[in-house]
């Protein structure tokens, strides 16, 4: 499947993204919320997977704002050695990245998969990794009548102590959720997990939640020192198996 790259408008300018979708005819829609890290092969990697199984998957660059991705310059694979510089780099970026801000690029990327003609009419699913999955919490919440499905993997600052943190919108959300979090991540100690799970329980919504034992924060991405396989290929099941539920 090719994967193309295309433009969005959004009310902020032109943001890029990859696209990828089986092929003749329309399939439900997918929004892939990126890591920190933005569009590149470790991320097209896993649109290609999600749309062998019937899906057209858009992933956007979330810091179009700031240029066409790869906005900052990534070395083969980001380990301990490289991952600060790395990341003094992208914070900025991501601290620009406010959530009203992201919640009007969420509403731009949701109307160009609804007005495209490779995506099915309805509602779609999300997916995010690490700061996407706060991503799909606030998306979820902010269109629920849009949003049948949401996952994220290895997120980060889930249900923190912030006034803005993403566990405290659940009320609105009426998607099916699911998470894959690391085991023993920094950025989502239990005591997160804890909260998110008692916040979403007490919304009502429709959600389950595992820890990955053993599996490291950014276990999903190729192009990481924390890349596990087995927990990546456990990650693309709960995943499909949670949009073949919504979707189909």
């Amino acid at each position: 499947m090719p994967i193309q790259t295309v433009d969005l408008p959004t009310p902020d300018g032109t943001a890029d993204a990859l696209f990828v979708h089986p092929g003749s005819g329309t399939h439900p829609g997918v929004l892939l919320f990126p890591d920190a890290f933005g569009p590149r092969p470790a991320l097209a990697e896993i649109a290609e997977a999600v749309a062998a199984r019937g899906y057209a998957v858009l992933v956007p660059n979330l810091f179009y704002r700031a240029g066409r991705a790869p906005v900052v310059e990534l070395p083969a694979v980001v380990d301990p050695s490289n991952r600060h510089e790395v990341f003094d780099r992208l914070r900025p970026l991501m601290e620009q990245l406010t959530p009203e801000l992201a919640l009007r690029d969420a509403g731009a990327y949701l109307d160009w998969l609804a007005a495209a003609p490779e995506v099915a009419d309805g509602r779609v699913g999300l997916t995010g990794y690490c700061m996407g999955a706060a991503l799909v919490l606030r998306t979820a919440a902010a269109y629920p009548e849009r949003i049948a499905a949401g996952a994220g993997f290895h997120g980060g600052r889930l249900a923190g102590d912030a006034a803005d943190s993403p566990h405290l919108g659940v009320d609105a959300i009426t998607a099916e959720l699911y998470f894959g979090h690391a085991d023993n991540d920094p950025s989502l100690p239990p005591e997160q997990i804890e909260r998110l799970d008692k916040a979403l329980a007490t919304a009502g919504v429709r959600f389950r939640a595992e820890v990955y034992a053993g599996a490291a924060h950014g276990f999903t991405q190729r192009d990481l020192a924390s890349y596990d396989a087995e927990a990546d290929a456990r990650h693309l099941r709960e995943l499909g198996a949670l949009l073949d539920r919504a979707l189909s």
